[in-house]
């Protein structure tokens, strides 16, 4: 990656928070125009990281750039550069959704927003509700008008952490859409995120846990680079597979994934001995079949044997 293309640089970026050590030497480059994905379980130093790139929190030791700068001293860089979004974005319930864009761009000192916010709010549909207070939106309608919000000094850098947590699925699918035109748009977007099936959308991923690095890949060579196999379960009652495939095979091999089983295994052959024992347990099998691994199942097993 030449110098010229990297949007945020962390090299060797150490940082306790009390007695937790929250990050624990992470180095990693973005590149500008790419969407890259922050993912690993609560405490894993997500957020942390989050705050790190955009100057709220100094490293310990190691050092972050943004954009050649380091954010925590350069703060005019930070502020120009930067769009932030999360799950508890404040809105002013009390204004309309033009107002409430209004009062973002004034703060970041954009006088000449209008045409931008008309933008915005036909690229979210918000532009029929323009006049609609706050307190009125829906949760999706919020979240859309958060990142009008967010994105009306225009940065060429987004930042969210866990935008759709809470957010119903088909918001969520809209809120991905926006992401996407933004994305095309040539913005560099940077997300946290515990839901995996979003992380497979990013161009790159990092897997954190416990504040320790362990991958920054394409999730499709993630992916492909997984040793063993996985084999998806459907069986009745799906709860009593479970505690059998666990009992047999070790409670972090096996994981309910909606309705059925992803079942973590050395070699796919190992199929046929687990049928065997979810039938002599008077368990229904109706299909065992090897599946790609997901990016949950890829990290799952990264994550094995991690304090």
């Amino acid at each position: 990656m030449a110098a010229g293309t990297v949007m945020v640089e962390l090299r060797d970026v150490r940082k306790r928070l009390g007695a937790t050590t929250a990050l624990d030497g992470v180095s990693l480059r973005i590149a500008r125009g790419e969407m890259f994905g922050v993912i690993g379980p609560d405490g894993a130093g997500k957020t942390t990281m989050l705050r790190l790139i955009c100057g709220l929190l100094r490293p310990d030791s190691g050092t972050v750039r943004l954009q050649g700068d380091d954010p925590a001293r350069v703060r005019r860089t930070a502020t120009a550069v930067i769009g932030y979004l999360s799950q508890r974005f404040s809105l002013y319930g009390d204004l309309s959704i033009d107002e409430n864009i209004e009062f973002f761009a004034r703060i970041h000192g954009v006088t000449d927003f209008h045409a931008r916010r008309t933008r915005l709010l036909e690229l979210t549909g918000l532009h029929p509700f323009r006049a609609r207070l706050a307190d009125r939106l829906s949760g999706g309608m919020k979240q859309k008008l958060a990142l009008a919000c967010t994105l009306v000094h225009e940065p060429p850098l987004l930042v969210l952490d866990e935008p759709t947590t809470g957010v119903d699925p088909v918001s969520r699918r809209e809120f991905w859409k926006l992401l996407a035109e933004f994305l095309a748009e040539g913005l560099t977007i940077i997300m946290a995120t515990p839901y995996l099936d979003e992380a497979e959308r990013c161009m790159r991923v990092a897997l954190i846990s416990s504040g320790r690095l362990l991958a920054v890949d394409d999730p499709r060579r993630l992916q492909a680079a997984y040793a063993g196999a996985v084999l998806e379960v459907v069986a009745s009652p799906i709860r009593r597979a479970l505690d059998v495939a666990s009992a047999s095979l070790g409670a972090d091999r096996a994981q309910l994934f909606g309705d059925r089983l992803h079942v973590r295994v050395d070699d796919a052959a190992s199929g046929e001995p687990l049928r065997e024992r979810l039938v002599a347990a008077g368990i229904d099998v109706v299909q065992i079949r090897r599946v790609v691994p997901s990016l949950e199942d890829v990290f799952i097993d990264m994550t094995q044997g991690t304090p």
